[in-house]
This record gives C-alpha cells, structure tokens and sequence, in this order.
C-alpha cells in the first residue's frame, strides 16, 4: 500500500496542477487550514492505494477534504504526544534538579535529559512507524476510533510488507528533504519539491 504512494502522482494526469496546489497548500500551512486541506489529502491517497485505484485523486471538495484533514491531523497529533510528553518531562525534572544545584544533581540532571531525548527519539520512531497505519485504518473507515484499534494496528504493524514499504517511504522522505532543502534557495521550486515527498509520505 505505502510503496504504491511511491511516484503515485507523476501518473496522474493532473500531476502539474495537483503538485502546484500542495505546494501553495504547504507554503501556508501555518495558516492550519491549508495543513488540513494537505492532510486530507493524503487520506484520499491512503484510501485509493489501499482499494487499488491508479487514480490520483485532485484538490476538489474542500469542505470534506478538510474536515478529514482535520480528523486526520489529530490522530497524527495523539501519535506524537507521547514522545512529545516524555521529553518535556524529562526536560522539566532536569531542569528542577539542576536548579537546586551541586555537581552530583547536576550530573544526574544532565544524564536524565539525555536519556530522555533517546527515549524521545525511540518513541518518535515507534509513533511514525504506527501513524501510517492509523492514518490508513481512518481513510477507509472514516472514524476518529479507527485510528486506534489496538487490534487491527498489531496486524498490520508485524507485516512484513507494511514494514517494507514504510522503510522505503521513509528513504525516500530523508533523501526528498535533502534534496528540498537545496531546492529552498529557490522559494517555488521548494513549496513544489516538499509537496511531491509530502505525497510520497508513509
């Protein structure tokens, strides 16, 4: 499913408008309803690939394309509160400590922020491993709930395939970043290269 999305869009006809439109979607999407309008996106990708449809779909229905934006967008932002907690727990108890003073507690604040950015780190990974699969579990039921079924997750997270394709999206976002930040001394041809890997994402 997830290496399908790979080069999903150069076989769409309206490849040329459907890249423009993300790229203009993503340079604003700070706004919060541009991301929406993204991320809905990307549902409809996730639901096509999974049914087999070679179609791309188009930026049309805004209205529904950004109420399951938004419905997607938090699911993703669950996924990532926990990595996100941890680290700002461990930031904060670091930060007590070191407030109280002397080497020792200081040392120990300092291993404590440490290991709190590895566990940070480990959990980040863990939660962009499953949020593809949450993602695609909500694109084709359409409910907040499906996005954590612990049972449907398991399956598909200890599939060797989904773990094959998540592996090569997630190459090809590192090297599409890569090659975007270069592209970034040229504004447009940025916002167009970020919206490409964007699509491409797992």
């Amino acid at each position: 499913m997830i290496s399908e999305s790979v080069g999903y869009l150069k076989d769409s006809e309206d490849a040329a408008k459907t890249v423009v439109i993300g790229g203009i979607l993503s340079l604003f999407a700070f706004l919060i309803v541009p991301l929406f309008a993204v991320a809905g996106y990307l549902v409809r990708v996730l639901d096509r690939t999974a049914s087999g449809d070679d179609e791309a779909p188009v930026f049309d229905d805004w209205g529904e394309l950004i109420v399951e934006g938004a419905k997607a967008s938090a699911i993703a932002f669950v996924y990532a509160l926990v990595p996100m907690a941890v680290l700002i727990a461990f930031a904060v108890g670091g930060g007590l400590l070191g407030s109280i003073g002397g080497d020792v507690l200081g040392a120990i604040a300092g291993i404590g922020v440490f290991v709190g950015m590895l566990l940070w780190l480990g959990l980040s990974l863990a939660a962009a491993y499953a949020a593809p699969a949450a993602l695609a579990n909500f694109a084709e039921k359409r409910t907040l709930a499906a996005g954590f079924e612990v049972e449907t997750m398991r399956r598909v997270l200890v599939d060797k395939t989904y773990a094959t394709g998540w592996l090569m999206a997630f190459v090809v976002i590192v090297v599409g970043g890569f090659v975007s930040s270069l592209l970034n001394v040229i504004p447009v041809l940025g916002f167009i290269a970020s919206a490409f890997v964007g699509s491409t994402s797992p």
